[in-house]
């Protein structure tokens, strides 16, 4: 697909991941709508890139709002809102609304926006859809936050589901710990003992969700980003 010319609507654009997506596809020609409940983050993202990018604050946890966010009828979705790895208390000791809150940020709000979104896409003549995972969606073992691990699990697993979409491909980036700024500072602020691998590259990140926007040939894959390692490029397995 042509970037050039494509409304282009990215999630969670205020700040770190969301940002350098949205900035990223302006500069290869679309229109992007910035999407985040953080008005003056957003606002900021929206200026940085200039006249090509609109800031509309949405709530991804209503349905209402993300349905108006939708009916711009993009070709080109990112699903990047989320987050709340790191918040506290998690599951168990979670209030039930709290956990509610991530799983519905993390994994309903993608389902909703791309359900939304393919009757557009579809009568445009294609689109594209980018889920941005974790990988701490991976794996077996134990992890801080149930709640987050779980949804980002999910999200990985519905988007290889939807590899035999008719009109639109689906696609999902899982990184590990990203250099943002917030990553770097968090980075730094360990002992040197703990620092580990480098952190993924924002670049590294962003050319993947530009990838998966222009090549046709990809859909209902996982490119996954580790710290330290090259990207990895993974096809889905038939399953019952």
């Amino acid at each position: 697909m042509d970037i050039t010319g494509k409304v282009a609507i990215v999630t969670g654009a205020a700040v770190g991941i969301g940002r350098a997506i949205a900035r990223r596809l302006a500069a290869a020609g679309a229109s992007v709508v910035v999407a985040d409940i953080d008005a003056e983050g957003g606002e900021r993202t929206a200026e940085l890139i200039g006249a090509s990018a609109r800031f509309v604050r949405v709530d991804m946890r209503d349905d209402d709002a993300v349905a108006e966010l939708i009916a711009c009828r993009p070709q080109i979705l990112v699903n990047n809102a989320g987050g709340g790895a790191v918040l506290r208390p998690c599951f168990p000791e979670a209030s039930v609304q709290r956990w509610s809150d991530s799983l519905a940020v993390n994994l309903r709000a993608p389902m909703l926006a791309t359900q939304l979104a393919l009757p557009g896409m579809r009568a445009a003549g294609g689109g594209a859809v980018v889920n941005v995972g974790s990988t701490a969606g991976l794996g077996f073992g134990p992890h801080v936050s149930p709640e987050y691990s779980a949804a980002k699990a999910a999200l990985i697993r519905f988007t290889t589901t939807l590899a035999p979409l008719d009109g639109v491909r689906v696609n999902c980036v899982v990184p590990d710990w990203v250099a943002t700024e917030r990553g770097v500072r968090e980075r730094e602020a360990l002992p040197v003992e703990e620092h580990g691998a480098d952190l993924v590259p924002l670049d590294a990140l962003t050319d993947g969700v530009v990838r998966f926007v222009e090549d046709e040939t990809l859909a209902g894959r996982v490119l996954l980003l580790n710290r330290g390692e090259a990207p990895q490029l993974l096809a889905g397995t038939p399953s019952d």
